[in-house]
Formats: structure tokens, C-alpha cells, sequence
């Protein structure tokens, strides 16, 4: 409030000073018209004196002749010094009277510069009046805000008060949130242990009803061997026909074998399927060589389907409407990863869940199965990468950085990993991210045992080892090449790319053939299929049957009908080539 009241004076100031020095002037001119009215009637009365002696001595002077007309003449020379006399004074009084003209006419121009003086003080008197005016209600406005500051002031204080007494009840809402938290904390760490006993006890009612069902089974066996006609034993009619039955299915072939005729080179679409009704992000064929090939998308679904007749055989769901990001198909065994930050694991042919595997801190970007079905490889957005073991129906996972667990090996990198293949050997896993490099991991110490920094210029969307040489690895990469690494000399061995191929998306996907001799990846927003043969780093062929840009591709070893090539596009249509 004093800062107001500083301000207003500082104004009255600044709009006061400029108008002193005019009353000053004003003053002074008031004085010096005083001074000159007084000065002029003094002269008027000096004036008139003259005038009055000018007449008396001219009666004199009239007497004078009017005696001397009776009396003997003045003598000339005192006749003389009278008219040079009466001559000065004649001309003393003119210049009086001159005098007195530059008076009157001084003093006119003064009483006009008095009047424009007079109007000018008037005018500064009223504006001084309005000043004063608005002095008051600038002070009646100084006294109203300091009225309302005193208010603010006061709600301020009751301001003050309630944020203390929302302070404390802020403190007492969070101690009762921690305990209820501890609470909350306690309840799961019971309710996890009650469930890992139940599934303890479960898992020994599994294994005791599997090892039951085997001895039924044996039984069952036993008895049809063994079963007799009127107690004696039962022997073929024909001995050697069961040698020919057998030798008869031993030479059947329902269809051709992976191994007898190698990698045949798609040519045409077989079946096209719509396999989801929105985007789909992977495929791949059954590890165990089987007529399946399996499908995510972003519709929260894992489908299997067979190769043989493009049927639906099995659609697993994932976590709500978060969409599936990778999936992987062997051994019976069908795992599926997603945005939910879980991995599910589900047995084909009773179609349930068998484990959901929770650890990572964001989304699920691609998943592995081992040889073997006992381990799941797994890489996420959180830049972190775990190997769990599912051979037990019940898993605990904890965070390694560096050394081996029992259940669960975590392998930590500054980019986010894309896409991840296993070895032949099994004891290798590389990863492709999202800075343009491949890393190569030993899941038995969790040691990086290569990192090959900036092999593309952009992120790494597919990974495969080659099938026929464990040196060698094919990436593809967001610059729109694929590449054949050779992991003894840290370089590319082979480059591939074309004018119509595109990488449009970060888990587009690549893969050898069976026998090593092409590579494969669908690029373009047409969706084409683009087949490269390794031993003339040249385009073998260029296959269109996708309506848009294809994102998966697999190249299987075949099963027992020979389909080896499965593409699928954004749209949902899984295509399998012949």
C-alpha cells in the first residue's frame, strides 16, 4: 500500500513541477505591472505639474506685456533669457509627453501581457484544481486497496491455515496409503505363496495322474498282446505279413521330407487367408517341422493354421486389447508376446495357458522358443532381455545382470533389441536393435560376447542364424538392405537390396532358406516378395500377391506337404506360397 501512495506522489510531482516555474513567472509579472502603474501615474502627475507651470508662467508672461505696455519695455536681454526658458521648458514638455506615449503604450502591451498572464494563471488554477481533485480520489483509491489488502492479508491467513490442515491431512492420507500398501504388499506375497503351493501340489497330481496314465496305457497294451482264444496265445495267422505291413508303411511317404529335396523356390500364392481382421505383425512355421504355421496381430490374438489346407486349427488370446507383437510355434508349444508386458505360453492340443510369463517393465518386442521347449527367450522395450525356463509349471523371476540363475537369466543393453534368433548350438542368442547393431549373448554366463555397432543405418527388424553355417547371421535393417554377417570377421559377407524394396516397419522380418542357398523379405507398400540368391548376390525373383505392404515372412523347412513360404501384410491376409 505505501508503495501505491510512493507512486501517486511521484506522479502528482511529475505532473506539478512543470507548472511552478509559470506561477513564478506569473508572480513576477503581477509585481512588475504594479510597479509600472505606479511609475505611470507618478509620470501623469508630473505631466500635469508641467502643464500647470507651462500655464502659469504664460499668465506671467501675459502681465508681463500687458504692464510693459504701460510701463517703459523690458530690456531684450531678459527678454531673451525668458523665451529661451519657456522654450526649454516647451521642449522639456514635449519630450514628456513623448515620454509619457511610450509609457501608455508600454503599459498597454503590459496590461495585455497581464491579461494573457491572468488567462494562463486562471488555466493552471483550474488544472491545479483538477489535480487536486484527482489527488483525492487517488487517495480515496488508495484507501479502498488498502482496505482490500487488509482483506487479502486476512484471507491469506485463512489461505495459510487450510493448506496447513490439508498438509496434515495429506501426511495422515499418505501414512494410511503405506500401510495399506505394506498391507496390500503382504496379502499378494501370502496369496503368491498360497498359489505356489496349490500349484506345487498341483504339479504332483499332474505328475502322479501322467505316471497312472502310463501304466493304464502299458496295461492296455499288455492285455490286447496278450489276449487269447480259449486260454491259449494269440500268434499271426501269416507271419511274414506283418514284416511286408511294416515294410509296406515304411515305404509310404504321405508327402516329401525336409532333407530329400531342399528349399523350393516360391512361385505362386496356395492359400490366401484372412487370418485377422486388424494388422498383423509375425508369423512363423512349427519349429518341430510340423504342417503349422502360427500368426500374431494386433487384434490380441495367436492363431495356428495348417499349411496343408490353410484351415484354422487353434486362436489363443492374449491381455485385452493389447495387440500381439511376436509368436513363435514348436514342439506343441505356442508362445505369443504383446504390448502388455507379459508372454504367454499355451499347449496346442488342449489349447490352455500354461504359463504368463511377467518380469518386463514395457512391451514384449519379439520372442524365441529353445530347442526343446524348456527355455523362451524374450527382448522388450525396456532394454532388458531374459531367458526363462518353463520346464516347471511354476517360475520365479529375478533381475541378473550378469550372472546365471536357476529360472531366469536377464541380459541388459542401452538400445532396445527388435528381433532375436537362437544358435544351432543352442548357447548363443543374437539380438538385433534399434541403433543399427547386433549383439551376440552366452546364455550360460549372460556375458555380451561381440557387439558389432551401426551395421545399418537405422533400427535392425529380423535376425536369423544361417541354417547350414553357424558363423553367419542375416539381418535386415531399416535402411532397406539385408545383410549376411560373418561373425569371425565382424563384416558382411554378402549385401542385398533393390530399387522396389522397402523396410517399412521395425519387425519386418527376413530368413533364409532351408538350405542356405536364397534369402527372402517382403518390402514395398505393394507388398511384394523379394527371393535373392546368396551364391550370385542377385535378385532371383520378385513375387506379388499381397493388396499392401507385407511386414512377416517365414521360410520353413516344409513338414510332410512340402509349403515352405508363409507372408502376411498389414491387413491381416496371410498368403501361403506354392
Amino acid at each position: 500500500m505505501e508503495e501505491i501512495y510512493h507512486l501517486i506522489q511521484q506522479r502528482n510531482a511529475i505532473e506539478t513541477v512543470p507548472f511552478l516555474q509559470i506561477h513564478v513567472a506569473n508572480t513576477y509579472l503581477r509585481n512588475l505591472v504594479d510597479t509600472l502603474q505606479i511609475r505611470c501615474e507618478s509620470l501623469e502627475r508630473q505631466y500635469l505639474e508641467q502643464q500647470q507651470l507651462v500655464v502659469d508662467q504664460a499668465q506671467l508672461i501675459q502681465k508681463n506685456a500687458a504692464s510693459s505696455s504701460n510701463a517703459k519695455p523690458l530690456s531684450s536681454k531678459y527678454e531673451n533669457r525668458l523665451r529661451e526658458k519657456i522654450a526649454k521648458l516647451q521642449n522639456e514638455l514635449n519630450e514628456k509627453l513623448q515620454n509619457e506615449v511610450r509609457s501608455a503604450a508600454d503599459a498597454l502591451e503590459i496590461s495585455k501581457e497581464l491579461s494573457s498572464l491572468k488567462e494562463k494563471c486562471t488555466s493552471q488554477d483550474s488544472t491545479i484544481s483538477s489535480m487536486q481533485m484527482e489527488l483525492g480520489r487517488s487517495n480515496e483509491i488508495i484507501k479502498h486497496l488498502s482496505n482490500e489488502l487488509e482483506e487479502s492479508k486476512s484471507r491469506a491467513r485463512l489461505a495459510e491455515n487450510q493448506f496447513d490442515g490439508l498438509k496434515d491431512a495429506i501426511r495422515s492420507l499418505q501414512d494410511e496409503n503405506e500401510e495399506k500398501t505394506k498391507l496390500n504388499e503382504r496379502l499378494i506375497h501370502d496369496a503368491v505363496a498360497v498359489k505356489e503351493k496349490y500349484m506345487d501340489q498341483f504339479n504332483n497330481m499332474n505328475d502322479t495322474v501322467e505316471k497312472l496314465q502310463s501304466e493304464v496305457n502299458m496295461l492296455r497294451s499288455l492285455s490286447q498282446m496278450n489276449r487269447s482264444w480259449f486260454g491259449l496265445p494269440r500268434c499271426p495267422k501269416n507271419p511274414s505279413a506283418t514284416t511286408e505291413d511294416a515294410d509296406i508303411e515304411e515305404t509310404k511317404s504321405p508327402g516329401r521330407q525336409w532333407g530329400t529335396v531342399g528349399a523350393v523356390l516360391p512361385s505362386q500364392p496356395q492359400f490366401t487367408i484372412q487370418a485377422h481382421k486388424n494388422d498383423a505383425s509375425c508369423v512363423r512355421y512349427d519349429g518341430s517341422n510340423r504342417n503349422l504355421v502360427a500368426t500374431a496381430s494386433s487384434d490380441s490374438t495367436v492363431r495356428v493354421w495348417d499349411t496343408s489346407n490353410g484351415q484354422l486349427q487353434a486362436t489363443f488370446s492374449g491381455g485385452g486389447s493389447h495387440p500381439m507383437l511376436g509368436v513363435d510355434i514348436s514342439g506343441g508349444i505356442v508362445c505369443g508376446c504383446g504390448a502388455d508386458k507379459t508372454c504367454r505360453v499355451w499347449r496346442y492340443d488342449t489349447k490352455r495357458m500354461i504359463h504368463q510369463l511377467a518380469g518386463h517393465s514395457q512391451k514384449i518386442t519379439c520372442i524365441r522358443l529353445f530347442p526343446g521347449e524348456k527355455n523362451v527367450f524374450t527382448a522388450s522395450a525396456d532394454r532388458s532381455m531374459k531367458l526363462w525356463d518353463i520346464s516347471r509349471n511354476t517360475y520365479r523371476q529375478e533381475t541378473l545382470n550378469i550372472r546365471f540363475h536357476f529360472q531366469t537369466t536377464t541380459f541388459r543393453h542401452s538400445s532396445t533389441a527388435n528381433c532375436s534368433d537362437v544358435s544351432i548350438d543352442t548357447q548363443s542368442v543374437v539380438t538385433g536393435h534399434l541403433d543399427g547393431g547386433i549383439r551376440f549373448w552366452d546364455i550360460r554366463t549372460g556375458e555380451r560376447v561381440l557387439d558389432i555397432p551401426d551395421l545399418h543405418n537405422g533400427g535392425i527388424t529380423s535376425v536369423q542364424w544361417n541354417p547350414k553355417n553357424s558363423h553367419e547371421v542375416l539381418t535386415n535393417g531399416r535402411d532397406s538392405t539385408l545383410k549376411i554377417l560373418d561373425a569371425r570377421t565382424n563384416s558382411a559377407v554378402c549385401v542385398f537390396h533393390d530399387h522396389g524394396f522397402r523396410t517399412l516397419t521395425n519387425y519386418a522380418s527376413s530368413s533364409f532358406s532351408p538350405d542356405s542357398e536364397y534369402v527372402a523379405a517382403c518390402g514395398g507398400e505393394n507388398g511384394d516378395v523379394f527371393v535373392w540368391n546368396v551364391a550370385k548376390n542377385a535378385l532371383e525373383t520378385r513375387l506379388s500377391g499381397h493388396k499392401c505392404g507385407a511386414i512377416g515372412l517365414a521360410w520353413g523347412k516344409g513338414g510332410t506337404n512340402g509349403q515352405q513360404v508363409a507372408t502376411i501384410d498389414k491387413s491381416g491376409v496371410l498368403i501361403l506360397w506354392a
